[in-house]
This record gives C-alpha cells, sequence and structure tokens, in this order.
C-alpha cells in the first residue's frame, strides 16, 4: 500500500515539472515558410511561388522573346503556324510516384513563360494532399493565357498524369485545346549520337554550359514530399522547387536550339560530326532530301567512330538509290575493309545486272562480294544467273 502511494506522488511530481519546464522554455523559433505566397481559389487554398530568370548557362533569356512564332511548327507535324513565343507554356511536375497510374499526384506544377525581361516560371504547390482541387484550378486559369504547351517527355508522362487528377477531381482538362510539343524526340535525334544520355539534366550541362550544384536526384523527390507532409519543414522541399525551374528554364533554352536546328540547318553551328549525322537523319526521315544528305556527309568528314562513319556512307548509299542517283556511294564502301563492304558489292552487282545490263561487270561484283561474304545462297544463284546470261550472249556474237 506504501508502494503504490509512493508511486501516485512521483507521478504527480513528475507532471508538475513538466508544467514547470514548459512554463519557462525558451519560445520555439516560428516556422519557416516556403518561398512564395497563399493562394486562394474557390477551391481553397494552395501555395504559389515565382522566380524570374535573365541567363541560364550561357543563354542570355531575354533573346527568348525573339523566336519566331512559326519556329515550333518545323517539329509539330505543321500543327503550330504563328504563335508567338509569349504565347507558349513550358510545363513540367514532380509527383508522388515515377510510374504513374492513378494513384500518382502532381503535388508540384511549374509553368515558364516567355518574357520581354526575360524568362519567369510559375510554381503551383498543394502543401498537402487536400489542396490539390484548388491547385489545379489554378493551374487551368494560368494556362488559359498560352497556345502552345511544351514539354520534355511530357506526352507520355505529365500530360496524361494531369488529364487524370483533373478527371478525378471532376474539373475540365486544360491541356486539351493547347497544341502540345515534346522536345524529347527532336533532342534525342540532335544529340543521341553524340551524348550517353538526352536526359534534360546532361544536355543542359552539355550544350547550355549549366551545372547545378547540390540538385536533388528525382528518385529522392516523391520520399522528400512525404517526409515534408509527416512534418512541414521548407528545408526539404526549396531543392524540389529549385529542381523544377531548372528543368523548365532548361526546357525553355533547348528550345531555342532543337526546332531551329531542324527548321534552319544552315544557320546553326555544328561542333560535332554526330549532331551533323543526327540531323541529317531526322532530315531525311521528314523528306528533305538534300539537306539531309548535305549533312551526313559534312558528318562523316568530322573525327567519329569508324562503326558510326560506315553506317553513315551505307545510309547516304542507300538514299540516294532510292533517289535514282546512282550507285557511287555503294562504289566508296566497296573500295575498303569495312561491315558494309560486301554489302555494297552486292548492290553494285545488282546495278550492273538490271540497270547497266553489263553482265560481266555485275558478275566480277558478285564474286568479289562472295569472297567478302562467308556463304550467301542469294550471291549464288546471282552468279549462276549471270553465268548463264554471259554464255547466251557470247553464242548471239557467234
Amino acid at each position: 500500500m506504501a508502494t503504490t502511494n509512493f508511486q501516485s506522488q512521483l507521478s504527480l511530481l513528475r507532471k508538475r515539472i513538466t508544467r514547470i519546464d514548459r512554463k519557462f522554455a525558451p519560445a520555439a523559433p516560428p516556422v519557416r515558410e516556403l518561398p512564395g505566397e497563399l493562394a486562394t481559389t474557390a477551391h481553397g487554398q494552395h501555395w504559389e511561388v515565382e522566380q524570374h530568370y535573365t541567363q541560364h548557362g550561357n543563354v542570355d533569356t531575354a533573346h527568348l522573346s525573339r523566336l519566331p512564332g512559326h519556329l515550333l511548327n518545323a517539329i509539330s507535324g505543321g500543327a503550330i503556324a504563328d504563335v508567338p513565343p509569349e504565347r507558349w507554356a513550358f510545363l513540367d511536375t514532380e509527383t508522388t510516384g515515377l510510374a504513374g497510374g492513378t494513384g500518382t499526384v502532381a503535388f508540384l506544377v511549374g509553368v515558364g513563360r516567355i518574357t520581354p525581361d526575360g524568362f519567369a516560371v510559375r510554381q503551383f504547390f498543394m502543401r498537402d494532399f487536400g489542396e490539390e482541387a484548388s491547385q489545379l484550378a489554378a493551374l487551368s486559369a494560368h494556362l488559359s493565357q498560352f497556345d502552345v504547351l511544351v514539354t520534355y517527355n511530357g506526352k507520355s508522362f505529365d500530360a496524361p498524369l494531369l488529364e487524370t487528377r483533373y478527371r478525378m477531381t471532376r474539373a475540365p482538362h486544360p491541356l486539351a485545346r493547347l497544341e502540345h510539343v515534346d522536345l524529347l524526340h527532336g533532342a534525342r535525334r540532335l544529340w543521341k549520337l553524340r551524348f550517353e544520355s538526352c536526359r534534360l539534366v546532361e544536355l543542359e550541362h552539355r550544350v547550355l554550359g549549366y551545372t547545378r550544384v547540390g540538385d536533388v536526384p528525382g528518385e529522392m523527390i516523391p520520399q522528400l514530399y512525404y517526409d515534408f507532409i509527416k512534418r512541414p519543414r521548407p528545408a526539404l522541399l526549396e531543392p524540389v522547387l529549385e529542381h523544377n525551374r531548372l528543368d523548365i528554364v532548361s526546357l525553355a533554352c533547348l528550345t531555342a536550339i532543337v526546332p531551329r536546328a531542324f527548321h534552319e540547318p544552315h544557320e546553326m553551328e555544328f561542333t560535332s560530326g554526330q549532331e551533323l549525322i543526327g540531323l541529317g537523319r531526322w532530315l531525311l526521315a521528314a523528306e528533305r532530301f538534300d539537306e539531309g544528305l548535305g549533312l551526313m556527309r559534312r558528318g562523316v568528314d568530322y573525327p567519329i567512330p569508324d562503326d558510326l562513319m560506315f553506317k553513315t556512307l551505307w545510309e547516304i548509299a542507300v538514299t540516294e538509290k532510292k533517289l535514282g542517283r546512282g550507285p557511287g556511294g555503294f562504289a566508296n564502301l566497296a573500295q575498303s575493309d569495312n561491315p558494309f563492304r560486301a554489302l555494297a558489292l552486292e548492290e553494285l552487282a545488282i546495278h550492273y545486272e538490271h540497270r547497266e545490263k553489263n553482265f560481266a561487270m555485275a558478275l566480277e561484283f558478285t564474286d568479289a562480294a562472295q569472297k567478302a561474304k562467308s556463304v550467301s545462297p542469294t550471291l549464288e544463284r546471282r552468279r549462276e544467273r549471270l553465268s548463264l546470261k554471259l554464255s547466251k550472249n557470247q553464242r548471239r556474237l557467234l
């Protein structure tokens, strides 16, 4: 009984000490807010941040306002006639997952815009999941001033994700009316032969001359947001906001390069054979044959790996054949030892048999192709056919 009374008194003493500690404890410092301001819509509240840029790497962002309105038409399939750059929106999202799906939420959406003074990025951030409706409503209102949407892999990820989120909140989808240009595909065509990766941050460094310091890896961003929800600390999310902003301003700067390279290749200064060949292939796919072939011929004159050089020479020869411009490209490949020599010799045999009707030359190239190739039933049949044709011609002469 005495023990119980002692424990009861000890418990009361502990509570009294706790109250005294709270009374005289120093006041906790106020929680520092994220940069930006609280925004209110008919659907509630969310957070917004705006940042302006006048320089990014080696790019003066004020020059972006001078881009021609028809520039994006070249890589959009002709859907964009003449939209001034101030009507272009550059969008990127940060999400709670990288796989997409109905359970993935875009907790941060950044939209960049070109201004006469440079470039501005406005970010729409929900501090908790309950702020999504307000965030999306504000995003819709902001996008109403634009006609073109520019993203990097946005057609596969950002746009479908946002469309799902708007559908889940039973709100109209604002991206549907915008002409959408996904810069990823053009960037890959231009630089995939030169760089190991065409990730935006890689091109930002290699092309734009901007190196990020202390950047948060993309795969860590979802967990940082969940940590922020559990314990709201601005330090957790400020690097994410900066990561999103840099992605968007880099996207805008690359938009001044990639479409222009496709639209006006003669105006570009190239320092890499890989770039010339990549752009040349892009132009060939668009049936701009003379420009494409010219760039590829220039590309093989640069120091490039042998395998790329021979493959490019083969592509040039095949294209010239389709255009009816003779077998000169195949003749060049047939003169040296390379992976395409046997194929080039076979193409020369085909040309002299069917185009020139010079069966002796065709047979000579067939024999050479057989020596360069291990076993080929096709070449053996061609050799038998040509030998028969030559024999018939000789009998006629007799």
